[in-house]
């Protein structure tokens, strides 16, 4: 599993900003709460100020997943990545991404 989550991570921060594979705003909090449980464990830090809301919301997608395991949120993490490339699946990028995964 380790391998498919390292080649996801890489699949989406190389994400072309104006492609067709676009994970909206709650999706990237998601993949963002999941990296941080799968990389770092449960939250080690404080909640961001009032007004750091991109902070804020980071730190809750991550506490949101707390608990987890490490593994648990690997496979997660691939698992909605996945389901984010099946959506496109007539997107060449997107065969070639999934194509990627499996073969990770």
């Amino acid at each position: 599993m380790a391998a498919k989550f390292d080649k996801a991570v890489s699949i989406i921060q190389s994400l072309p900003k104006d492609g067709p594979v676009q994970p909206s705003q709650a999706q990237q909090l998601q993949f963002y709460g999941l990296y941080k449980q799968a990389t770092v464990g449960d939250v080690n830090t404080s909640r961001p100020g009032t007004f750091d809301f991109t902070g804020k919301a980071k730190w809750d997608a991550w506490k949101k997943v707390e608990g987890k395991s490490q593994d648990e949120a690997k496979e997660e993490y691939v698992k909605a990545f996945t389901e984010l490339l099946n959506k496109h699946s007539d997107d060449e990028n997107a065969k070639k991404w999934l194509a990627d995964l499996e073969s990770a």
